[in-house]
């Protein structure tokens, strides 16, 4: 396996089946014209491939806030479910947290569905805690994945 950082909207449109797993209604066009709008504003990927196949894939942001400075937030860790439990997300998490440490970062971030419990179990099991809540106040429902 190898982790592979993608800068490029050309370079993670190639992510796009791996991310249908987790957003099935997500439409090409629709994931080209995020990207373009994200990766003008400190958006990028990380993907494990193995033999050109994209095993799992994780956006990445860097950003500052008042109450942490400098931070990395993790962007939905998707990893292909024929891989799921093999080490993909880990590598991805590791890769992160090196990456993090190494551009000053204070602390990473994510945000998880409350009803993923798999995921919670994950992210716990990489040294994540939830810290408070992320709340929203949905403005249009029907543009939500």
């Amino acid at each position: 396996m190898e982790l592979i950082e993608l800068t490029t909207v050309e370079e993670m449109l190639t992510t796009y089946e791996v991310l249908t797993e987790l957003y099935p209604s997500l439409e090409i066009e629709a994931y080209r014209n995020e990207l373009i709008f994200m990766v003008q504003h400190n958006y990028s990927q990380v993907v494990v491939k193995e033999k050109e196949v994209i095993l799992g894939v994780s956006g990445v942001w860097i950003g500052n806030k008042l109450w942490c400075g400098k931070y990395l937030e993790i962007d939905n860790i998707v990893v292909a479910s024929k891989t799921r439990s093999k080490g993909v997300g880990k590598l991805m998490v590791d890769f992160l947290e090196e990456k993090a440490r190494a551009l000053g970062c204070s602390m990473m971030a994510l945000d998880s569905y409350t009803s993923n419990f798999k995921a919670h179990k994950f992210f716990y099991n990489q040294g994540f805690a939830p810290k408070g809540f992320h709340f929203i106040h949905l403005l249009n429902e029907e543009k939500i994945r």
